[in-house]
């Protein structure tokens, strides 16, 4: 895959969020409409393009954590407020040399589930399924699979999180559709089985909106053939 092989050229060990969810997508897995741009005028178009409101993020492989660091702007809602958070964004990233910014669809859910991969050194590739978003380390509440993954495999993942009851038609919220989610596990279990240079993905968070599941953030690392 190409954006691994430029990735692994320049001596990177992590994809962007921008390349890792192109990767997704490439499989047909549910991403956020987005686009990465490095200047104001392209700002101005993709935020037509998608529709407000948005969110802004800095988008650099050499920057992990981008909560921590202030690079996320949430529920912007004007060209004069997407320029703002533009300009900040871009000051605060002046320490990467591959910064841009990503201009993203706000995605408005109430439940985050976490999807993940894993390749263990004695089982290989392996799936993670569980809660998501700022929950993923605080409870610890997730399960995992040897890849590859059947349908069954994938609906009993749901059932094993002791959150599983979130899938579920709740609070005037639709359930979650699990045949979605079942084909996201399988398909990211075939990615580590076909992509033998992927170590990690850290699909966090995967928010369910209208019931279906769309990844919102993604991280993939790699590792050296």
């Amino acid at each position: 895959m190409q954006i691994i092989d430029n990735a692994l050229e320049e001596g990177r060990s992590t994809l962007t969020e921008y390349e890792s969810k192109q990767v997704l997508a490439s499989y047909n897995l549910p991403v956020t409409r987005e686009e990465l741009v490095s200047n104001s005028d392209d700002l101005l178009k993709a935020a037509e393009q998608i529709g407000y409101p948005l969110v802004i993020k800095g988008c650099s492989a050499q920057i992990a954590h981008k909560t921590e660091k202030g690079l996320i702007r949430v529920d912007v809602r004007n060209d004069e407020e997407a320029t703002t958070a533009f300009r900040e964004i871009s000051a605060a990233m002046n320490g990467a040399s591959d910064g841009a910014v990503l201009v993203q669809q706000l995605v408005k859910g109430q439940r985050e589930l976490v999807v993940g991969l894993t390749r263990d050194a004695q089982f290989g590739p392996c799936v993670m399924f569980g809660l998501g978003g700022i929950f993923t380390e605080i409870l610890k509440d997730t399960v995992f699979r040897v890849a590859p993954l059947e349908k069954q495999d994938a609906l009993e993942m749901m059932q094993e999180i002791r959150a599983s009851k979130i899938l579920e038609a709740i609070r005037g919220m639709a359930a979650a559709d699990k045949d979605m989610l079942a084909e996201m596990l399988m398909t990211v279990g075939r990615i580590g089985i076909e992509n033998d240079r992927i170590r990690e993905i850290d699909i966090n968070p995967v928010i369910i909106s209208g019931g279906k599941p769309v990844a919102v953030d993604a991280l993939i690392v790699l590792r050296q053939s």
